[in-house]
């Protein structure tokens, strides 16, 4: 498979942003555009690549900021889960929302909450809808590369916040125990925040996973 991944932090949120490339096919796909829309485009266009699709694993500030931008600089499509909160046709009142889910360009395709395909040439992502961290968060699934682009949801050692409004701890782990660890032990997870780490590592030593299995709450598909 000739699929590369570049990983860049742009901007102050020390969030990662992806770029999905096949390095036999002219166009990649950006996984939350972070910041910095320019620099963004510059490192496809150092690729030989051309951004064609725009995904957000959730509509949080610190994964969308520069998505607008990098739509107007590079005519891509842009897909979030129809969950997303500022989708909704109702203005948000509380302006600590307002900051988590900022203003988002018109999406030309909405995630539902089953599995579907999306893509472009030479590069197919599984969306999987994992709530928790925020109502509208979905994970990507590569399966030939046994690779996922996993946003807030799991994390090395950690496991995404909970305590913003509309996150619920019982649901992110509930997402993880039925929907992330029943993928194969050696996919690689490219995480929103910090360090890339395997779906085997975190089941077997993630405390948050294990400290769910303790306790009993956890779901057929988990393998614990």
């Amino acid at each position: 498979m000739s699929i590369e991944v570049k990983r860049l932090a742009p901007g102050a949120f020390a969030t990662n942003c992806y770029v999905l490339g096949d390095n036999q096919s002219p166009g990649a796909i950006v996984i939350d555009p972070v910041d910095e829309a320019a620099r963004i485009e510059q490192v496809a266009r150092q690729a030989g690549w051309t951004i064609r699709l725009i995904l957000a694993t959730h509509g949080h500030l610190d994964h969308v900021l520069a998505a607008q931008e990098l739509i107007d600089r590079t005519g891509a499509q842009f897909c979030i889960h129809h969950r997303s909160p500022r989708l909704q046709p109702e203005p948000l009142a509380d302006p600590f929302l307002q900051q988590l889910f900022p203003a988002l360009p018109r999406p030309d395709h909405c995630f539902g909450d089953e599995t579907e395909c999306i893509g472009i040439e030479g590069i197919t992502l599984q969306s999987i809808w994992t709530p928790g961290h925020s109502p509208d968060h979905v994970a990507f699934w590569l399966p030939d590369a046994d690779l996922l682009l996993g946003g807030d949801c799991l994390f090395a050692g950690s496991i995404g916040r909970t305590d913003f409004p509309n996150a619920d701890h019982a649901t992110l782990m509930d997402s993880i125990t039925r929907k992330l660890l029943t993928l194969p032990d050696e996919t690689r997870v490219l995480p929103g925040h910090m360090e890339t780490t395997t779906i085997g590592v975190e089941r077997t030593t993630n405390p948050f996973i294990l400290d769910w299995f303790r306790s009993g709450a956890a779901t057929d598909g988990s393998r614990e």
